[in-house]
C-alpha cells in the first residue's frame, strides 16, 4: 500500500482483534489456502479460477498478495486464530477510487458459524475508515448467495439493490446484490460532509 500523503510503498498491516489475527498471506501458507479452496461453497461463490489448482494458491501466497498491498490496489489478510497459524477466512479491500473500496471474504468451512468473517470484516472496515480516508466500503455478491449476505448486514451493510449483469462467474454474467458502509453506520466522521438525497414521500 502507499501512503497517500507521503506517495511511498508501505508493508502490509496485520490487525487484531479479541479473537482473531489478519495478516497478510505467504508462502507458509499456501497448503492452507490451497486445501480452503477446495470447498464447493468457496467455489461456488466467488470468482477465482476454477479448477484451483497449486499454482493457483502458490502465485496468490507468493507474489498476488503482496503486490497488492505494495501498489495499493488491493489489501488482502488472511484470517486466522490468535495463533496466526489456523486459517479461519480471507478477507480483501479493492480501492475503487480515492475515498471507496470494495469488500470481498470468505470463510473456511470447518470455522463457519462462529462469527469470525463478521468480526474480520467490521475491524478491517473501521481500520479503513479511520487509517485511509475511506468513505464508503462497497460490498457486492451474486444475487443468491445468502451467507455472504447475512455478514454482511451483521457488520452494518445497507443492501443497496440489485445490478444486472454485474457480475462474470464461470463465464456467465450474473445479477448482483450491492451494499454499502459508511463511517457513520460505525459510528465514525466521514472525511467529507454526507448529504443523504431526500426521501420520496
Amino acid at each position: 500500500m502507499r501512503d497517500p500523503e507521503q506517495n511511498r510503498p508501505m508493508d502490509p498491516v496485520t490487525l487484531t482483534t479479541d479473537r482473531l489475527l489478519l495478516r497478510a498471506v505467504g508462502p507458509q501458507d499456501t497448503d492452507a489456502v490451497y486445501a480452503a479452496v477446495q470447498d464447493p461453497d468457496i467455489r461456488r461463490w466467488t470468482t477465482i479460477p476454477a479448477p484451483y489448482l497449486p499454482e493457483h494458491a502458490r502465485s496468490f501466497t507468493e507474489q498476488l498478495v503482496h503486490e497488492g498491498w505494495a501498489d495499493g490496489s488491493m489489501l488482502t489478510w488472511g484470517i486466522f486464530l490468535p495463533e496466526g497459524e489456523d486459517l479461519v477466512g480471507m478477507l480483501s479491500l479493492t480501492m475503487r477510487s480515492l475515498s471507496a473500496a470494495e469488500i470481498g471474504f470468505w470463510g473456511t468451512k470447518e470455522h463457519r458459524g462462529n462469527g469470525y468473517v463478521t468480526e474480520a470484516a467490521r475491524t478491517a472496515s473501521h481500520w479503513a475508515f479511520t487509517q485511509l480516508s475511506i468513505d464508503r466500503v462497497e460490498w457486492r455478491a451474486e444475487v443468491g448467495n445468502e451467507p455472504s449476505r447475512a455478514v454482511a448486514e451483521r457488520v452494518g451493510f445497507t443492501c443497496e439493490g440489485i445490478l444486472r449483469s454485474a457480475i462474470v462467474h464461470q463465464g456467465v454474467r450474473r445479477d448482483s446484490w450491492v451494499g454499502s458502509l459508511l463511517p457513520s453506520d460505525l459510528g465514525l466522521p466521514s472525511t467529507a460532509p454526507y448529504l443523504p438525497a431526500p426521501s420520496r414521500s
